[in-house]
C-alpha cells in the first residue's frame, strides 16, 4: 500500500514520505498543521487512494477516550430489567461499539480517523496509548478481548491548540503541514478551478499573501478560505482589474470570505484610513 495523492488532493513529496512511513511502520500518522491546510481531507484521499473504508471520529472538548472502544448502557439495562424484559439476561445487548471497535471488528484494513485530537482533555491521548500501540483492547463487562483483525491506517489530526503528552508522541509517525507556497496554492487552485483564469489567480494571491503577512492579524485565512474567496470571485464575474482597484490599502473584495473577526476587519479599516491620510 503507497500512497501518492490523487487528482483531487495536492500532496506534497514530503507529505506523500510521512504518510507511507506510517503505513510501513504500522504507527498512527499524526498530523498538525494550521485550521484549514487539508489535514481531514488527508485522511480521506489517503482512504480512496488505497481503496480501503474509512471510519471518522470527530473530537470534541467532551469526548472520552473510552467512548472510542465501547460505551455499557447500564441505565437501558436498569430500566429492562424493571420491566422484566429478557435482554437484561445478555449484558452484551447494552454493550456499543465505538469507533475503534469497529475499524479492529473489520474483515477488511480500514482507515481510522481520529479528527482533532486537541479539543480533547489533556488525558485523552494517553487512555488510548495502549490501545493504538497493541491494537487491542479488554471489554470488562463481558470478559472479551478485541483485537484488530486487520490492522487499521490511523490518521490523527491536531491544530496545535495544546500540547500532547511525550509518551503518545513516542507512538506516532509526525508530519506538520506547512502553509503551502505560492506553487502549491497554484496547483491546489487548478485542481478546484481548472478553468479559471491564470491574471485572476495571479492577482487573488498576491492580495491573498499580502493580507496573511499583515502585522497583527488575529486569524490568518488559509487554503479552504481562498478557495471559498476564488469561487466567489468567480460568482460575481470579477476579474484581475476588480482587485487591482482595490488596492493593498483598503479591505479586499468580498472580505467576508478571508477575514473572520471583527479585530482583522478593524485592522484593515485603519490601515486604509492612515493610508488616506498619507495623500
Amino acid at each position: 500500500m503507497r500512497f501518492e495523492g490523487t487528482k483531487n488532493y495536492v500532496a506534497t513529496d514530503d507529505l506523500q514520505v510521512a504518510v507511507n512511513a506510517a503505513i510501513t511502520l504500522e504507527r498512527p500518522l499524526l498530523v498538525k498543521g494550521e485550521p484549514g491546510t487539508g489535514k481531514t481531507e488527508l485522511a480521506r484521499q489517503v482512504a480512496r487512494a488505497l481503496d480501503i473504508p474509512m471510519l471518522e471520529w470527530n473530537i470534541k472538548s467532551t469526548t472520552k477516550a473510552q467512548q472510542g472502544l465501547y460505551e455499557y448502557d447500564a441505565v437501558s439495562r436498569l430500566r429492562d430489567s424493571q420491566l422484566g424484559d429478557k435482554r437484561v439476561n445478555d449484558v452484551a445487548n447494552y454493550i456499543k461499539p465505538g469507533k475503534l471497535w469497529q475499524a479492529f471488528d473489520s474483515d477488511r484494513r480500514m482507515l481510522l480517523l481520529i479528527d482533532e485530537i486537541d479539543k480533547a482533555d489533556i488525558e485523552f491521548p494517553n487512555d488510548l496509548l495502549q490501545e493504538l500501540d497493541k491494537m487491542a483492547f479488554h471489554v470488562y463487562e463481558t470478559g472479551q478481548t478485541i483485537s484488530a483483525r486487520q490492522r487499521p491506517i490511523v490518521i490523527i489530526t491536531s491544530n496545535n491548540e495544546k500540547e500532547l503528552p511525550d509518551a503518545f508522541l513516542r507512538r506516532c509517525f509526525f508530519h506538520y503541514i506547512r502553509f503551502p507556497d505560492a506553487d502549491t496554492m497554484q496547483q491546489i487552485i487548478d485542481v478546484h478551478f481548472p478553468d479559471i483564469k491564470k491574471s485572476l489567480v495571479e492577482a487573488a494571491l498576491t492580495q491573498f499573501y499580502e493580507l496573511r503577512e499583515t502585522p497583527g492579524l488575529k486569524k490568518k485565512p488559509s487554503t479552504s478560505e481562498v478557495l471559498d474567496w476564488l469561487k466567489l470571485l468567480l460568482a460575481e464575474d470579477l476579474d484581475a482589474a476588480d482587485l487591482r482597484r482595490d488596492s493593498n490599502e483598503s479591505l479586499p473584495r468580498l472580505h467576508g470570505a478571508l477575514l473572520k473577526n471583527e479585530q482583522d476587519v478593524h485592522l484593515f479599516e485603519r490601515l486604509a484610513f492612515m493610508a488616506r491620510g498619507r495623500r
